[in-house]
């Protein structure tokens, strides 16, 4: 593993966490420039396909009408590994523990999951952009916080 290799695997690592980052603060016209113009984001719950969004306008519509369900959203990045396809390409997979709180009827609702991140990746302009992202919901868990 060289020096450029190393660079562009920390540049990646710091664009998956950077989206779980302004996830949590829910500043997706930020986190908006972390896709392709063009980006595809998919979601997989327990192996079922679920829902497509093509381009920024319609993930950033999605992304903004999800997380305005909660009033507590927590990201926890845990391991990453990443493929390199060519100086400009590459995939990945990472994992991440998301924590979404909401209120209903007087209680606080916590929604567990565990999402791995199947994601496409390109260099455009030096700067790697998610090109693709598959969210896949491999488990989940509701909980009720007593106020």
């Amino acid at each position: 593993m060289n020096i450029n290799e190393l660079t562009n695997r920390l540049e990646l690592k710091e664009l998956v966490d950077t989206f779980s980052i302004l996830a949590d603060t829910k500043d997706v016209d930020q986190q908006l420039l972390l896709f392709k113009e063009d980006a595809l984001v998919t979601s997989r719950i327990s192996g079922q396909l679920g829902n497509s969004y093509q381009g920024r306008q319609e993930i950033g519509k999605a992304f903004t009408n999800y997380l305005n369900l909660f009033h507590t959203v927590y990201h926890i990045n845990g391991q990453q590994t990443v493929t390199f396809t060519d100086d400009k390409h590459a995939t990945g997979i990472a994992y991440c523990q998301v924590v979404l709180i909401r209120d209903a009827d007087g209680k606080e609702i916590q929604l567990t999951q565990g999402v791995r991140y199947h994601d496409s990746y390109e260099k455009i302009g030096g700067k790697w952009l998610i090109a693709k992202r598959e969210s896949n919901f491999m488990w989940s868990r509701t909980d009720t916080i007593e106020k």
